[in-house]
């Protein structure tokens, strides 16, 4: 394994583990939308799924703008955050409680994802990379939205829904 001497190399390494990210992330959505109880949150999550398929675009985007083939190395953070997703689902019944769960786990993926993009972001602001800087952005800017979302549907329903349960 060569090791990273340069920002451009470290950079090219976080854009290969957040194509991982997203592509497991992919994979993992529709589960997660299919587990809830709550209409609102399957609708919240099925948007982001084809919001994330926009993500893995736009960084297929910044790997050609680069020269580069996409690729991937397995992101083990987002792997581990989808396992213990997958866990709240297995533990709980298809109810308010489990959509509470997901929720927090959902965030937890987003609070990885605004920080890995706003790395990223930074990092190809200093190598003068403007259009993949843009291309950051707006996935960034995307996730924090995400973000929102689900700290709202939290606040305004799921949580207290999950309070009243026996």
């Amino acid at each position: 394994m060569t090791k990273i001497k340069s920002l451009r190399e470290l950079f090219l390494e976080e854009l290969k583990d957040l194509y991982s990210a997203e592509n497991q992330l992919i994979r993992a959505l529709p589960k997660m939308a299919h587990a809830t109880a709550s209409n609102e949150l399957k609708s919240a999550i099925e948007k982001h799924l084809e919001q994330t398929k926009n993500h893995a675009s736009r960084l297929e985007q910044a790997f050609q703008e680069l020269g580069h083939k996409p690729a991937q190395v397995t992101c083990k953070a987002m792997k581990g955050l989808i396992e213990e997703g997958e866990e709240v689902v297995q533990k709980a019944e298809k109810c308010a409680a489990r959509d509470a769960g997901i929720i927090g786990a959902a965030q937890r993926v987003e609070h990885y994802e605004i920080a890995a993009y706003g790395t990223a972001q930074s990092h190809a602001s200093e190598l003068g990379y403007n259009r993949i800087e843009q291309l950051l952005q707006e996935t960034l800017g995307e996730e924090k939205e995400a973000n929102n979302k689900l700290n709202d549907i939290a606040k305004d329903s799921v949580n207290a829904e999950a309070n009243q349960m026996a």
